[in-house]
């Protein structure tokens, strides 16, 4: 019997959130003062050189994004074992609908409250990341590049060395997340400068979009209940 693809994983959706994670990153760092939604590891790096220096107040810009990230991985733990088996709509799914409604909230706060629209962002990648961790079997991100980087360079290297087809295959899927993420930061650049702080909402359109694909049969096999085609 053919294994189905399961959509949670599938290059579909991980593109579209990949979109959706360069967009978010972009739109805080530009749009919002400096602040990186997505990559705490800068956050908590700035965050010390500003204790260090005794600024205060600049280091609680980074303070906040930091612990609403990790509210949004456990609210996605959370989420995943409380969720009953026969829920019409798989725990991931519900999880979308979570970011995609706390990056609208975003759009609708006014400039001078970055540290809580910063915040409201990083809450939603770290629903992002905790819910969608592979993309083809493969672990990977898709609101950073730095593991699906690495992830692909070393594809790459075993592909030439090795003459590793698979490889080859594993190491041009990572690029493609890596794209994907580099032409949402390019998206939302070119929206922030039309639609300024509200530029956010884009990316809850582009959630929306991933929330139907999750819906969708991608092999056209024989018909399932959804849930059958998610991952669990």
């Amino acid at each position: 019997m053919t294994k189905r693809k399961q959509i949670s994983d599938s290059i579909e959706l991980a593109v579209f959130l990949a979109i959706s994670g360069g967009f978010m990153d972009a739109y805080s760092y530009i749009c919002r003062d400096g602040v990186f939604a997505n990559a705490q590891t800068g956050n908590i790096l700035l965050l010390g050189v500003n204790l260090s220096e005794g600024k205060w107040i600049e280091a609680c810009r980074y303070i906040g994004p930091i612990a609403a990230f990790s509210i949004g991985i456990g609210f996605a733990t959370i989420l995943k074992h409380w969720l009953r088996k026969d829920h019409f709509l798989h725990w991931r799914q519900i999880a979308l609908l979570v970011e995609l409604a706390l990056l609208f909230g975003v759009g609708l706060v006014p400039r001078g409250y970055s540290l809580l629209a910063n915040s409201l962002t990083s809450m939603a990648c770290g629903i992002q990341v905790q819910s969608f961790r592979k993309i083809k079997g493969n672990a990977a991100a898709t609101t950073m590049c730095i593991g699906n980087l690495r992830s692909a360079t070393e594809a790459i290297c075993n592909w030439w060395y090795k003459k590793d087809k698979e490889a080859g295959k594993k190491g041009l899927l990572y690029i493609g997340v890596i794209v994907s993420f580099a032409i949402g930061a390019i998206f939302g650049n070119v929206c922030i400068k039309r639609l300024e702080e509200k530029a956010i909402m884009v990316s809850s359109v582009i959630l929306f979009i991933s929330f139907l694909i999750m819906f969708i049969d991608l092999e056209g096999k024989e018909e399932k209940p959804v849930r059958s085609l998610l991952q669990e």
